[in-house]
């Protein structure tokens, strides 16, 4: 029987958890590096799951050189990235609504915590077609400190005014777990990207394959580490 009514609040990544998004960034980055001259490895972009823009521009450059124009890779990667969502839609992952489903039944509180800006976030959940899913949003325009510090996290604790303690997140990411590790929250890992790093595991509570092994998997509240 299902444990999840222990937790107090559920608080979920967005990119690689939610929505199935990464691939399709990884997609327009590729493209727009390729149309600014330059190349990368093709499974190089998976190294940057769940880190914010800002994230993502320092390591590019740092693996193409200094004179990597951030400003004209925005731009260019924004409007591949938009040719292609809006062409081809952005797939909600696997258990996401029947999670979504319980706890509005049992009136447990979710929040979306996520790297991404707020415009990209709201955007990508309306793509999605699940805008509404998500009466509680933080973005990294509310911290100054985005994942792997875990003020995204105690930011929506916070907005949902329950103890981080009693939080579960729910993470695909090895940055992502690094926050919500260090936030105090019992962390779900569901990888989105191979192959898993085994500090990755070890700072989780709990691996999945997907969000649908919740409800066998979780445990009651007094295996809650604090």
């Amino acid at each position: 029987m299902s444990q999840l009514t222990d937790f107090a609040a559920f608080i979920f990544d967005m990119d690689g958890l939610v929505l199935d998004t990464e691939p399709t960034y990884f997609a327009a980055w590729q493209q727009a590096v390729k149309a600014m001259g330059y190349q990368l490895e093709p499974d190089a972009c998976k190294a940057l799951s769940g880190f914010d823009y800002r994230q993502v521009e320092a390591q590019l450059q740092a693996w193409l050189g200094h004179d990597f124009n951030t400003h004209t890779f925005k731009q260019l990667g924004a409007e591949c990235w938009r040719n292609h969502v809006y062409g081809h839609g952005i797939t909600v992952k696997k258990g996401v609504i029947a999670l979504l489903d319980y706890a509005q039944h049992q009136g447990i509180p979710v929040c979306l915590a996520t790297n991404s800006s707020a415009i990209y976030a709201q955007e990508c959940l309306a793509i999605a077609g699940i805008a509404l899913r998500f009466p509680l949003i933080v973005t990294s325009d509310d911290v100054e400190r985005v994942k792997p510090e875990p003020d995204i996290f105690l930011k929506a604790a916070e907005r949902m005014q329950v103890d981080i303690h009693q939080c579960v997140v729910f993470e695909d990411s090895h940055t992502g777990i690094l926050a919500a590790s260090a936030s105090g929250a019992y962390t779900v890992y569901i990888p989105s990207t191979l192959p898993v790093k085994p500090l990755t595991v070890e700072l989780s509570d709990c691996v999945l394959d997907d969000l649908t092994q919740v409800f066998e998997t979780l445990p009651a509240k007094s295996s809650f580490r604090i």
